[in-house]
């Protein structure tokens, strides 16, 4: 009896206490996303030297296998997650990181080559639990400060978990095939304590559902019917989304191999370094969007925030090959480049044109159409690399990719401004007529 009093007095004070409900969500969402990053990362940081398969080394098959396995999930998340209901929430991402969790296991007892399949099951369920996370926060008055949980993770904490994949490993013993299912297990019990968190979140109160638009389940016609009159400038910022998603999985799948490059002496807290910096700046753009009340000023900032990241990719591209910046500023502001526009339409874009533009739907339909495509873009670079080139120079090819995504996406975001805009006018015309006839 005292166990269900104390969380009715919970529910109660989350409700009645803005404040405390944002920093329960906050946390919420950020431990949960940085543990689930636990069963996804720490196997990116390992060589696999001496393993060959296919004439490619083990570690790119590897990748490939999760890689497909984390975009057939984005597909197969356009429907489930566009259309899950919230008392189906705490089940799915249970079920989600359990599977996950079980192909490490079976990664590790299966000997190479014949573990592949396990990590392709280990990406299929993992790339739904974002959707899943984001749908207990969108449509708040203060989503953009609460996505920032989410969005820290994807900068942060792959660089903390290859630091704690290589001291755990020096330590311990475990051989590489095991270690993406030990760190895994370390942070299972965290996991369960946030995912209890997200359990006792309340629905956003009816003035959040006023003003950003309330957030419901979508079916098959409302999604036809939304991309008939959105697919233009959806399929503009679909294919921008898709430049960023490849560029941020090159740098983050290859990091390694990328500072051997560029700085043989490096740190192995190089990583954990530079992604610290790059999401506390980052994070501070993101939170600077929910202070926009206005959603069509918030709709300005964020397009103008997107073209000047990818003119500061363009500007670092050139001061790195002039020699004027160093590697780590280079990595860094390269990072804040790419991650800044990546995570500002994953978190904020689509929540602020929802309500801008009065869309009937959720943001988590439009960011796996985003997701999909974007994966799709990394899996086609890795084959490209695999395939097409018997050796590859990894930073030449991040400033290569870096700069074909400055110059396509700043044409990109200008087109789908202009598309918005337009239909924004077409819009507020025809409410005039209405109101006039």
């Amino acid at each position: 009896m005292r166990k269900k009093q104390i969380v009715e007095y919970l529910s109660a004070r989350l409700t009645r206490k803005p404040l405390l409900l944002n920093i329960w969500c906050f946390v919420a969402a950020f431990g949960a996303y940085f543990c689930t990053y636990a069963f996804r990362k720490p196997f990116f940081t390992a060589q696999f030297e001496g393993y060959v398969l296919w004439g490619m080394s083990l570690k790119s098959v590897y990748i490939i296998m999760q890689v497909l396995g984390y975009m057939s999930s984005k597909f197969i998340g356009v429907k489930i997650i566009s259309e899950l209901r919230p008392q189906q929430r705490i089940k799915l991402i249970i079920s989600l990181i359990s599977i996950a969790g079980l192909a490490l296991l079976f990664f590790g007892l299966v000997p190479a080559p014949y573990n592949l399949p396990f990590l392709f099951i280990n990406g299929l369920p993992l790339g739904m639990v974002w959707g899943v996370l984001f749908s207990f926060l969108e449509g708040r008055r203060f989503t953009e400060i609460l996505g920032i949980g989410l969005s820290i993770n994807m900068i942060m904490t792959s660089g903390i978990l290859k630091s704690v994949y290589l001291y755990i490993q020096v330590y311990s013993g475990f051989s590489e095939f095991w270690m993406p299912f030990v760190v895994g297990v370390i942070f299972l019990p965290a996991f369960a304590v946030f995912v209890w968190m997200l359990s006792k979140i309340p629905p956003p109160n009816k003035e959040e559902q006023q003003v950003k638009v309330s957030r419901k389940p979508m079916n098959n016609a409302e999604k036809v019917k939304i991309l008939s009159k959105y697919g233009f400038g959806i399929l503009t910022i679909i294919l921008v989304y898709a430049f960023f998603t490849t560029l941020r999985d090159f740098r983050d799948n290859f990091a390694v191999e990328i500072w051997h490059q560029i700085d043989s002496q490096h740190s192995k807290l190089i990583f954990a370094k530079t992604e610290t910096i790059i999401a506390s700046i980052v994070m501070l753009f993101l939170a600077f969007i929910a202070f926009f009340k206005n959603n069509r000023t918030a709709y300005y900032a964020i397009t103008i925030m997107i073209v000047f990241s990818l003119l500061s990719i363009l500007l670092s591209n050139y001061l790195f090959r002039a020699n004027i910046i160093s590697p780590q500023i280079w990595m860094t502001t390269l990072g804040i480049g790419f991650y800044l526009p990546y995570l500002l339409i994953q978190i904020a874009y689509f929540e602020r044109l929802i309500a801008y533009q009065r869309i009937k739907g959720n943001a988590g339909f439009f960011v796996y159409l985003c997701d999909s495509v974007g994966y799709l873009g990394s899996v086609v670079l890795l084959f490209y690399k695999e395939f097409s080139v018997k050796s590859i120079n990894y930073s030449q090819t991040l400033l290569e990719l870096s700069e074909v995504t400055g110059y396509l996406g700043i044409l990109l975001i200008a087109t789908q401004f202009f598309f918005f805009e337009k239909k924004y006018s077409k819009q507020k015309e025809y409410e005039f007529s209405e109101t006039i006839g």
